[in-house]
């Protein structure tokens, strides 16, 4: 059985935005990534910074759940690990129409269309249950 992560993704949209958010109280960008993908909210740490270098981090907690994949395989469904601002890194998950991601100025997650403004720093697929 294949999972629809696009859409498990869209199905949050609306959804409120709160920094370091989780759960039913808001989420952020983290947040929305744990949400579809049914990752325990415990796996991943919550006291980071919206700024700093985290990219090594970042990365390494993205490959226990996620497999990199090359930017020109990027389907709907993916990760996407992008360059929000100087040293600000932010997720979203890719789908047919654009990305879907917490957006902190609206204040809520939303279904961004087309590509995303920021570079793309790397694409990540879900590893298969074994």
């Amino acid at each position: 059985m294949t999972i629809d992560y696009a859409a498990r993704a869209q199905a949050l949209v609306g959804t409120r935005f709160r920094a370091q958010g989780r759960g039913e109280g808001g989420l952020d960008c983290v947040g929305v990534v744990l949400s579809t993908f049914a990752i325990p909210a415990a796996a991943v740490r919550r006291d980071y910074h919206l700024r700093g270098d985290h990219l090594r981090e970042v990365r390494e907690q993205l490959a226990v759940y996620f497999r990199p994949v090359p930017k020109a395989q990027l389907r709907p469904g993916d990760v996407m690990l992008l360059a929000a601002g100087e040293r600000q890194l932010h997720l979203a998950v890719r789908t047919a129409a654009g990305f879907v991601h917490a957006h902190a100025a609206i204040r809520r997650v939303v279904e961004t269309p087309g590509a995303p403004e920021w570079p793309v720093l790397g694409v990540y697929r879900k590893r298969r249950a074994s």
